[in-house]
């Protein structure tokens, strides 16, 4: 694997590789898994390039080096909007993504590219929510925060600006993929909330520096919104929407969807109502419908990140240790409540309370909140607990 800092020369042939016209995504990577890298590739001659699966059209605009002025264009629109690359041979650019059918060869970023090697929930609906759609998007969006998952969406307005608000309230990371070039801005009333991604969270396109947001770029762009994520959560959308096209992407990624029911009455609701009446889509009411659908291991891993936040908030673990405590201790109480609980069988509250003697009522639904919120238990219906994994 190259390491992850290009270099200037570097940089520049891969923006070369991505402006050249008429090169699609997956010709580009079919030439680079055979060549290697761009540098070899604009070395090669057009009967190499043939030789290598390109059209003869296709090859003579590579081998004529006619992207390289574009690239250096490119190159100074990203230091001037300090925008970085991320490669396809990076080893920052997200397995997840990677992974899909049509993976971009390279994404503009600006902000903090760690974001890219988090666990994700993209959260999407409709640019004219009803205030239900909104409210329930705030909800759910910073719960899932608080749980340790980056909320991922467009930035559009609507369910997108407002998922996108909730994380940033909870002071958790948000990923906004954008339909345009980072360095452009969609809708123009989000340039705040745009600025204070690019400074907490993180700003990701495909798209070359400067491109405006042209209506056939968002439906390609929604197969990066569900590829970074682990699931997606459609909160209000009409029948034929675009979040629609990416539930439809998400499933043929073998993502999880996940979907708010909403008013039959409203045409907001059509979408998800109908993904969940098709069996397309897990009912969502609360933050924990979806966070107990992921893989173990990245519950796991969420809990132990919850943990360590709450022990540092308390003064308890300073922050430079966190990383050396893979399973850190929780409060006196809510260990005996995790030693209790099961997974499979549910306990009432009164029973808890019978079985720890000296406890008040107080303390028990407070550290039963605690662990609750830190995704290590789950509330059911009349008061009854059950451990998560």
């Amino acid at each position: 694997m190259p390491t992850a800092v290009l270099t200037q020369e570097e940089t520049l042939n891969w923006l070369a590789l991505r402006m050249v016209p008429g090169l699609g995504t997956l010709s580009t990577i079919r030439l680079i898994e055979k060549l290697k890298s761009p540098q070899i590739i604009f070395r090669s001659s057009a009967t190499e390039l043939e030789a290598a699966g390109l059209s003869p059209a296709q090859a003579r605009n590579v081998a004529s080096g006619c992207a390289f002025e574009d690239a250096v264009d490119q190159q100074q629109r990203m230091l001037d909007a300090g925008a970085e690359l991320v490669t396809i041979q990076d080893p920052r650019y997200p397995q997840r993504l990677r992974e899909i059918f049509d993976p971009p060869l390279v994404l503009f970023l600006k902000g903090r590219a760690e974001l890219l090697s988090g666990h994700g929930i993209a959260v999407v609906g409709t640019r004219r929510p009803t205030p239900y759609g909104v409210a329930a998007t705030e909800r759910l969006s910073a719960d899932l925060s608080r749980a340790g998952l980056t909320i991922i969406s467009g930035m559009a307005r609507g369910i997108d600006t407002a998922a996108h608000r909730a994380a940033l309230a909870e002071a958790g990371d948000t990923i906004a993929v954008f339909g345009c070039g980072v360095d452009m801005l969609y809708p123009a009333e989000n340039r705040n909330l745009s600025n204070e991604i690019a400074r907490k969270g993180l700003l990701v396109s495909e798209f070359p520096m400067g491109t405006p947001a042209y209506p056939q770029n968002f439906p390609v762009r929604n197969r990066i919104v569900s590829g970074l994520s682990v699931g997606v959560l459609i909160v209000e959308a009409a029948q034929y929407s675009g979040s629609g096209i990416t539930a439809k992407v998400a499933m043929d990624q073998g993502r999880e969807v996940f979907a708010v029911p909403g008013n039959i009455t409203s045409k907001m609701s059509w979408g998800p109502n109908l993904l969940i009446k098709q069996g397309c889509a897990k009912l969502v009411q609360e933050w924990t419908d979806i966070t107990e659908e992921l893989p173990v291991d990245i519950r796991r891993e969420l809990v132990k990140r919850a943990q360590q936040k709450v022990l540092m908030e308390a003064g308890e673990m300073p922050p430079n240790t966190a990383a050396e405590l893979p399973e850190p201790p929780v409060k006196a109480l809510a260990q005996k409540l995790l030693n209790t609980l099961q997974v499979a069988e549910p306990k009432q509250l009164d029973s808890l309370l019978e079985t720890f003697e000296g406890v008040s009522s107080s303390e028990l639904i407070g550290a039963l909140f605690d662990l609750e919120m830190s995704g290590l238990i789950r509330q059911l219906p009349g008061k009854n607990f059950v451990k998560v994994w």
